[in-house]
């Protein structure tokens, strides 16, 4: 079998309707659509979540409970992998991290770093949280972690 040779299976393909292109073509002057009413119209039809003018489901349910996502935590996280690119003995702050160009923004909950990863150097990481991973790591390379 070689590429020219490449076709698709019989009957997996159709040609397209078209629709509007006058009475001859079986699909003219309605285009398939019948006579006015509603599902004639452009963006005609009733949306997914139409019950027929019962009440919908959406509006029927009670709106109760609590919801945090106003003060929910997100962490901008940071692997090990991208730490490496410091020198030995260097204070890594969340401020040093975007000066580096390592983050863009810094989110709402600061800086998390994860595990992913080895480090050859001794830091000073200050982060707002760290994975346990992580914490292992960089103070079996000698380093030091605080969370602030």
């Amino acid at each position: 079998m070689k590429l020219h040779e490449l076709k698709p299976a019989e009957g997996s393909r159709h040609t397209e309707k078209r629709k509007g292109r006058g009475i001859g073509s079986g699909l003219g002057k309605t285009a398939g659509k019948g006579h006015k009413g509603q599902k004639a119209r452009s963006g005609g039809g009733k949306g997914p979540y139409f019950e027929g003018g019962q009440t919908p489901l959406q509006r029927r349910m009670p709106k109760r409970g609590f919801t945090n996502a106003r003060f929910k935590k997100e962490y901008t996280e940071v692997n090990l992998t991208l730490l490496d690119r410091f020198d030995a003995n260097a204070e890594i702050t969340p401020e040093t991290l975007k000066a580096a160009g390592i983050v863009k923004q810094i989110k709402n909950g600061g800086i998390k770093v994860l595990g992913k990863g080895e480090v050859t150097k001794p830091f000073i990481v200050k982060v707002n949280a760290i994975s346990a991973s992580a914490k292992e790591k960089i103070e079996a390379a000698g380093g030091r972690v605080e969370v602030i």
